[in-house]
């Protein structure tokens, strides 16, 4: 039998694999945490409904990662990404999960939310060959 590598954007084939690794995953978790997954996300918008910031992410077993937080630049420190940061927080809480994890540039956020509680528990040197990649978790 030949096989062959390819490079491609193919949906169904990316369904496939995620799918595939998700099964073999549910053969490792314990019952009570199988089939706790879902999207979680939360916006802000202005008074004309137009998205100026959110939080993206999603409740996996028994934590909840947070994938994109983005406030318009002419609205941070005004408290949203906190409100936001709150809301999601609120939701692993509620979803009992045990932590939270997120990560970060150093140009980003690292300061932020390490004021809301947030811990550094890994880091990458040499991103973007002059940055660091911080990886954090907030215990629940």
């Amino acid at each position: 039998m030949k096989f062959r590598i390819t490079e491609e954007v193919n949906e169904s084939n990316k369904s496939h694999v995620n799918q595939k690794l998700y099964e073999y995953n549910l053969k490792h978790f314990p019952e009570d945490l199988r089939g706790r997954y879902r999207e979680v996300n939360f916006f802000l918008l202005d008074e004309d409904g137009k998205v100026r910031g959110g939080i993206l992410g999603e409740v996996c077993w028994n934590w909840l990662e947070i994938h994109t937080l983005m406030i318009d630049e002419d609205l941070r420190g005004l408290g949203y990404g906190t409100k936001l940061l709150k809301a999601m927080e609120q939701i692993a809480i509620e979803s009992e999960c045990d932590f939270i994890k997120v990560d970060t540039l150093s140009f980003q956020a690292l300061d932020f939310y390490q004021n809301n509680g947030y811990t550094v528990y890994g880091t990458l040197d040499n991103v973007g060959r002059e940055f660091k990649h911080f990886y954090l978790k907030k215990d629940i």
